[in-house]
């Protein structure tokens, strides 16, 4: 059973940083694309920024500049570095792997930028 554990958020200050983490289980070395998406309270989830199996990076416009994913593929590990946060923000973020043809999600960790 594919299983994606989320770690690494929490509270912080504008312009403060955080990095979340995610590590992809029982995935029978068929792991591709990951990245984070997030969900803010009365919006839909987006994409934040997405990492492919050999490190091509994309971000979301509204993170670009400030937040950087990484990837190390002999733990099934992404790191998600975000700086210079903004309350805009604050959301629960969601890890996404994909093994084989089918997406696989986190359980969600929340990051709340607050004043």
């Amino acid at each position: 059973q594919v299983r994606l554990v989320e770690s690494g958020g929490g509270l912080v200050q504008p312009g403060g940083s955080l990095t979340l983490s995610c590590t992809a289980y029982e995935t029978g070395g068929n792991l591709w694309n990951m990245g984070y998406y997030r969900q803010a309270p009365g919006k839909q989830r987006e994409s934040v920024a997405n990492i492919t199996f050999g490190g091509l990076a994309s971000y979301s416009d509204s993170v670009k500049g400030r937040f950087t994913i990484t990837r190390d593929n002999r733990r099934n590990t992404i790191y998600l570095q975000m700086k210079s946060l903004m309350p805009e923000d604050t959301a629960v973020y969601f890890c996404m792997g994909r093994v084989s043809v089918t997406d696989y999600w986190g359980q969600g960790t929340r990051v709340t930028v607050f004043s």
